[in-house]
């Protein structure tokens, strides 16, 4: 199914039930040497009302592939305990320059992950925030930081990314408790991989009662699995031949499956051979990439023995000696406040088989298709004495993924209807949580001879995403809607590109309503729009 070209819309914006003038001016006819900062329908993260300080982790100009360093020490001014503390990262740049991905580290520990956006000559900036309370573990003493931001800066590529990054800290108060927290937060000690692997161990406090682990992991690095949803066999001759089109990141403890979850189909501000698609406004996560959660609980009272212990971070479907995965595993441990030992152990242990078929046509040079199903799912139970008595633990995981890709021969038009869904229910001592997660993407992209420019090509893309998340506090929504297109292999200037787009981002919860609309026209926003 086509998407449908955002048509023009009213320089007026409804907000908050108020009409306000838009401050745009009327759209180009085409992009030009700038276009609007970047933005996100998503809301801002709620903080308190209380007093709150801002710590500087990161002021630097990436330019090449040297990390940056730097000390954070807690704010002497906001001393804790703390309910919220919130990082924020600015950042500039102009020219020419690809989207680049980066990571930040505390303490080893990783705590955001990140793309950026392409460029406009005349430049742009751009904003993310994060809620990072969950770390607080780590930031109640001086930690080493570390954020990586590979960059190429030449003749040709002249985009300097200048980046800062803030911590603001916000203490308690009236009606803003402590954050609720794990007792600690650890990374994996001796990491070290074997093919697209990540082993390390960890060794766990002696009283751990809880155990939540979380995985910052992109297909990336410019090769084909940075777009391991359209993969193909290599008997089909497609330009990315990385097998089966279905991905599962896998985690083991001491050689036993303890979770799975499928990864978020990302695209970064370059993605698709299209970056008009994402100017001004990235696809959902580019910004802000989210790690994936595992609960391990039942396992917690196998690690209770102050023994190193493995864990094994696994991509599944990736082809042999095939690179291209970034994988950061941190662990959450939360521990009992009276004893110094708890113990535990596993009571019941079923996981099914991955089931998938893959139908696929085509030979080199050909038209082709891949039509893929998956489905994988585990329960586990476990428990753990603690000096409440005994908590009881099972974790249920199921997963899903239907795949239609078809592309003309010669690949001059792809296209792509793909959804993922990852299911995962908790029960601990009678209370339930569950998350359901649906991911989607639908549409194309063409690639054919311009009519009157020799050697000239009309990229052209059209696509949907949505990406959908109901857990037991509500239910969020963030949508891509949008068409793009450019003529490849003329000078920059002469490129003549569109693009029309609208995203929303809509949850609904205990705490009320947030639905937010924009759209743009050739990287000028002509509609901004609040409906509660």
């Amino acid at each position: 199914m086509r998407i449908r070209p955002v048509a023009l819309i009213s320089l007026s914006v409804l907000l908050l039930g108020r009409l306000v003038p838009a401050s745009a001016a009327p759209a180009p006819s085409e992009f030009g040497s700038d276009y609007d900062d970047p933005r996100t329908p998503g809301p801002a993260v709620a903080v308190p009302n209380t007093k709150h300080c801002s710590v500087e982790i990161v002021r630097n100009q990436f330019k090449n592939f040297d990390p940056y360093t730097s000390t954070y020490t807690p704010p002497a001014a906001c001393q804790g305990p703390w309910s919220k503390v919130v990082l924020r990262m600015h950042g500039e740049v102009k020219g020419v320059q690809y989207d680049r991905l980066g990571h930040i580290t505390i303490g080893g520990v990783g705590v955001f992950r990140t793309s950026t956006p392409e460029p406009s000559t005349d430049g742009i900036a751009w904003d993310v925030q994060k809620d990072v309370s969950s770390y607080i573990p780590l930031l109640r003493t001086a930690q080493p930081v570390v954020m990586e931001l590979g960059n190429v800066v030449n003749e040709a590529y002249t985009g300097i990314l200048d980046i800062t990054v803030t911590l603001d800290f916000y203490t308690t108060g009236p009606g803003a408790p402590a954050a609720k927290t794990a007792q600690e937060v650890l990374p994996l000690q001796d990491q070290r991989r074997e093919d697209s692997d990540l082993i390390g161990t960890a060794t766990l406090p002696r009283n751990t009662t809880r155990l939540l682990g979380e995985i910052y992991v992109t297909g990336s690095g410019g090769g084909c699995e940075e777009f391991w949803d359209t993969s193909a066999p290599e008997s089909t001759g497609y330009s990315c031949p990385d097998g089966s089109p279905y991905r599962e990141v896998e985690v083991s403890i001491d050689g036993k499956l303890a979770g799975i979850a499928l990864p978020y189909p990302y695209i970064y501000t370059g993605g698709w051979s299209n970056p008009y698609a994402w100017r001004p406004s990235p696809a959902p996560r580019a910004f802000d990439i989210k790690p994936l959660t595992y609960d391990l609980t039942p396992f917690a009272g196998l690690l209770t023995d102050g023994k190193a212990h493995e864990f094994r971070v696994h991509v599944a479907g990736v082809p042999a000696g095939q690179s291209g995965w970034f994988t950061v595993p941190n662990l959450h441990v939360w521990t009992d406040a009276k004893w110094s030992q708890t113990h535990g152990g596993l009571t019941s242990y079923a996981v099914t088989p991955l089931s998938k078929t893959d139908d696929v046509t085509g030979a080199p040079g050909d038209a082709g298709s891949v039509r893929m199903k998956a489905s994988r799912s585990l329960k586990i139970s476990g428990y753990v004495d603690t000096s409440a008595g005994r908590v009881r633990t099972t974790v249920q995981r199921a997963l899903s993924n239907e795949s239609d890709h078809t592309w003309a021969a010669g690949e001059s038009r792809d296209t792509l209807d793909a959804n993922w869904r990852d299911i995962s229910t908790t029960s601990t001592g009678g209370k339930i949580e569950r998350t359901d997660l649906g991911y989607g993407k639908n549409g194309y992209i063409s690639f054919l001879p311009n009519a009157t420019i020799p050697g000239g090509y009309d990229v052209v893309t059209d696509l949907s995403i949505v990406d959908n998340a109901r857990t037991t506090s509500g239910v969020t929504t963030e949508t891509y809607d949008g068409r793009a297109s450019w003529i490849y292999g003329v000078p920059r200037d002469q490129r003549h590109a569109t693009g029309t787009q609208t995203v929303r981002y809509k949850a609904v919860g205990a705490g009320g309503c947030y639905d937010h609309t924009l759209s743009a026209v050739n990287g000028v926003y002509v509609k901004d729009f609040y409906r509660c």
